[in-house]
């Protein structure tokens, strides 16, 4: 039986496809070098676990995979794809009709931004702004899909006619990722600083993620979550 979808955002979700290895196989992992091998994942386990990733020794988490399938805003997906630690497999809108599906905030997500590049904070905007923002947001991605409807019907190639649909539209892919990598990942994008729609979904991913490898996540926000 497939594990459930975590809901994210207003249609989006994360799902954990696949994994392989556990927290003892980050173990044996190590004990490799050494031509030893644990059968069971003990206290000397767990504390070799914890030292691997308080000295930042991060192959042994190599031996863990994950594939999850992602649904998500376009413009996370860029940012998403950015990490060039995994593999990627994307729906493809050349081949494929695009759904109506595209992302609003919720009023409390309409942000302002301030500062300077590198440095910005956010900060919440009027609620008048707020209302005015998700009802042109709502009525510009609906049109842009009646064009995008249009152009498809008078025979426009899919490939061209998505030209017409914003980064907000929702696309799906793939992603498979080694455990050392995925540490990276959410040690960046849980992070405050991240832009709150990716957040969201690396939230998700580390729901995920410790419930495969509790010791190894366990010892990973021990270390302040630095990524071994």
């Amino acid at each position: 039986m497939p594990n459930p979808r975590n809901k994210v955002l207003d249609h989006g979700y994360v799902q954990l496809w696949d994994s392989m290895g556990d927290d003892l196989r980050i173990v044996n992992n190590a004990r490799q070098s050494f031509g030893k091998e644990s059968l069971e994942l003990g206290e000397a386990e767990k504390g070799l676990i914890s030292f691997l990733m308080h000295n930042r020794h991060g192959t042994p988490f190599e031996a863990v995979t994950f594939q999850f399938n992602v649904k998500c805003p376009i413009f996370v997906a860029r940012e998403w794809f950015r990490h060039r630690i995994g593999s990627f497999n994307e729906f493809s809108a050349r081949y494929s009709e695009m759904p109506r599906e595209y992302y609003i905030p919720e009023p409390e997500d309409v942000r302002s931004q301030v500062g300077k590049p590198g440095s910005y904070t956010f900060k919440p905007i009027t609620n008048g702004t707020q209302t005015w923002f998700r009802s042109e947001l709502d009525a510009t991605c609906g049109m842009a899909y009646i064009q995008y409807q249009n152009a498809l019907k008078a025979g426009v190639a899919k490939e061209l006619a998505r030209c017409f649909l914003p980064v907000n539209f929702y696309t799906m892919f793939t992603w498979t990722v080694n455990l050392r990598s995925l540490f990276n990942f959410v040690s960046l994008r849980s992070a405050e600083s991240a832009m709150l729609e990716i957040r969201c979904y690396s939230n998700a991913v580390e729901h995920e993620m410790k419930k495969i490898v509790p010791e190894a996540y366990n010892a990973f926000v021990e270390n302040e979550r630095v990524a071994p």
